[in-house]
């Protein structure tokens, strides 16, 4: 008799401010394709967590393997997909565990280096940073492709970052992670002009010149995919994880 092959599950990590709801949209459509999925919430990202503003990349980091390790999951090896921030957690779990990732798809963001503070100057007196305006955000990241009410739903359901995670300097000496399956879905920036300043030793992007197995995909849009373009990002999710299907 022949077996079904298993799908590889998908974990879904939002970047700042986001917590698993903001993946809704794509959760919608990878469920519809048949492919099993998590949206995780990171600790620090709840605003019931009572532990909220203290909460550090290490617990961040853990709390994706305890994902990947639990009930949903059954041990079989994941899909990690990060967006924007959820980087500096991802790139410490692919460090530690990279056996338990078999693919990881990079959404507007890519892997971190070794020391990198997303804040290093953030005063010790803030405990938390929270969704700046959006003119002031717009700056910062392509606000391309958000209508009105994604925006409304941004602001009113955003939870500050812990200062704590942003304090932190990342650690990683396992050179494992760079053979960890890689697609980079590129939005606010093409690919080939991402790999260009990638060579140039761009402190952003210069890590992605040390990965093995490396896929590139232009979605162009703004640096919020899962909103602007959630159908097409789901597809090419679930055509990421079915190169290991």
């Amino acid at each position: 008799m022949a077996t079904t092959p298993l799908r590889p599950p998908v974990v879904l990590v939002a970047g700042h401010w986001l917590g698993g709801w903001a993946w809704d949209q794509v959760v919608a459509h990878l469920v519809d394709g048949g492919r099993p999925v998590v949206a995780l919430t990171l600790p620090g990202l709840s605003a019931d967590d009572p532990e909220r503003t203290t909460r550090t990349l290490d617990d961040q980091a853990a709390a994706i393997v305890d994902t990947i390790r639990g009930p949903e999951i059954a041990g079989q090896g994941v899909v990690l997909v990060a967006h924007s921030g959820a980087n500096a957690p991802v790139s410490i779990v692919l460090d530690r565990h990279p056996e338990l990732v078999r693919r990881v798809v990079w959404v507007d963001s890519g892997p971190v280096a070794a020391g990198t503070v997303f804040a290093p100057d953030l005063p010790e007196a803030v405990t938390e940073l929270p969704l700046p305006p959006f003119d002031v955000l717009g700056q910062q990241a392509s606000l391309a492709g958000l209508s009105e009410a994604d925006l409304e739903r941004f602001r009113a359901r955003a939870v500050p970052e812990p200062a704590a995670a942003l304090r932190q300097a990342i650690e990683l000496t396992n050179p494992a992670r760079h053979r960890v399956p890689t697609t980079l879905v590129c939005c606010s920036l093409a690919g080939d002009r991402m790999l260009e300043l990638a060579r140039a030793g761009h402190p952003m992007f210069a890590p992605v010149t040390a990965l093995e197995d490396l896929e590139l995909v232009d979605l162009p849009t703004g640096h919020w995919p899962m909103w602007s373009r959630p159908r097409d990002l789901a597809r090419v999710i679930d055509a990421a994880a079915r190169r290991v299907s």
